[in-house]
Parts: C-alpha cells; sequence; structure tokens
C-alpha cells in the first residue's frame, strides 16, 4: 500500500507563509454602530445612546466589540491550487486594544500566519491559521483575529 502524495509540501508552506491581502478601508459611521448594536439586540448605552455614552469613560459612542466582524471577512489569495472545494471555520480568538469610534478609518490586513495539512475524521485537511489586523487612522491596532480555516 503507498502512501499518499501531500497535498501541501514544503515549498507550499514556505511561499504562503506570511502572504498578505491588500488593504481594505472604510469608514465607521454612528449609525451603523448604532444599528449593529440594535441588530445583536445589546442595549448598552454606549453602543447607542450618544447622551448616555458621552457620560461614560469613553466620553462617547463606541462600537461593540463584535462591530469588526460586520467589515467583512478577508481571505488571502494562495498562490498555488489546493484539491479541495469545502472549508470551515475553525474558531476565532479575538484582542481587542482600542475602542472603535464614530469617524474612525479601519484598516483591515490579513496575514498567513501558519498552514499545515493535517489528517483526521474527515480524511486530509488543510489548516490555515491567519491573523487579521484592525488599524485606525491614528495607526493604532485597534483589534486582531487570530482564525483557523480548514479546508478538506
Amino acid at each position: 500500500m503507498s502512501t499518499p502524495s501531500p497535498a501541501l509540501t514544503e515549498e507550499m508552506r514556505q511561499q504562503a507563509i506570511g502572504l498578505e491581502s491588500s488593504p481594505f478601508t472604510t469608514d465607521v459611521e454612528k449609525g451603523a454602530i448604532i444599528r449593529f448594536a440594535q441588530a445583536i439586540g445589546d442595549e448598552n448605552p454606549i453602543f447607542n445612546d450618544e447622551a448616555e455614552a458621552r457620560k461614560s469613560k469613553y466620553g462617547g459612542l463606541v462600537a461593540p466589540p463584535t462591530f469588526l466582524r460586520s467589515m467583512g471577512s478577508y481571505r488571502v489569495a494562495l498562490p498555488f491550487e489546493l484539491p479541495f472545494d469545502r472549508m470551515l471555520d475553525g474558531g476565532s480568538e479575538w484582542r481587542y486594544f482600542y475602542p472603535v469610534r464614530p469617524g474612525d478609518r479601519i484598516t483591515v490586513v490579513a496575514r498567513i500566519e501558519n498552514i499545515n495539512e493535517r489528517t483526521g475524521r474527515l480524511g486530509v485537511m488543510i489548516i490555515t491559521t491567519t491573523v487579521t489586523t484592525y488599524t485606525n487612522q491614528l495607526d493604532q491596532v485597534v483589534a486582531t483575529q487570530t482564525s483557523n480555516g480548514i479546508r478538506y
């Protein structure tokens, strides 16, 4: 019985690790923050009541932490094809550093941190760890998201 060829070679790994998406920049609007808070059912006044938010330690409205998810998902284009067409979200870890405020310009860049091949219940899988960085117009990293994508 022969061992199947790997779907991901060491050369492919080295080509992928460190690749980044094109930066995407968007303006954060007050109405978008309020609508997002309403949509997720978060009644905290710092997210949806400007008068009350001004009394808080933030001095005004800020976006809920999960607001950054509404900015979209950014994938890094691989320089090679993988033989898998199915994908699963393997989970994310978020770190927050500064509040996101109305009027902020947030730039999003995703970078491949690691990519590996494993065999599991689903068979051969490619697991890609991506770090997405959210930076404001003051060049402050407001948050990072480390996520794992599973292709099989």
